[in-house]
């Protein structure tokens, strides 16, 4: 079963997204609604994969992302950044803060599970 931690501050996106990858039945999915929180979390259950919303409230956007990614702990851990940007820019951003792969919202279910295999199988290959 693959551990994933999803860090999402709408809550309808939450349950959506958990509720169709818990029904594929190769995920256990864990959600956070807030940064910080999820960061924590992320350090406590070492999930084999996060999705994160860029988008968060609060926080500077790109300080979730490079906390996780500066961490020892966690720098391994492989994360999907989720945006409602579309924009060329907003990839190559997220890319070179420290994401391992970028999507777009809404979200295409299909694509993300193929882009959820893929950073998993390269991450094993690691």
């Amino acid at each position: 079963m693959t551990k994933v931690l999803y860090i999402e501050h709408d809550d309808d996106n939450l349950y959506m997204l958990k509720t169709r990858l818990e029904r594929i039945g190769d995920f256990a999915v864990l959600t956070s609604d807030d940064s910080e929180q999820g960061c924590n979390l992320a350090l406590a259950v070492r999930p084999d994969l996060i999705l994160m919303d860029l988008e968060m409230p609060v926080v500077d956007r790109w300080q979730p992302l490079r906390a996780l990614k500066n961490d020892p702990q966690t720098r391994h851990i492989p994360i999907i950044g989720v945006s409602a940007y579309a924009l060329d820019s907003e990839r190559e951003q997220a890319i070179a803060t420290g994401c391992d792969e970028f999507d777009t919202k809404p979200i295409e279910f299909e694509g993300l599970i193929e882009t959820i295999r893929r950073v998993l199988g390269k991450s094993k290959a690691r």
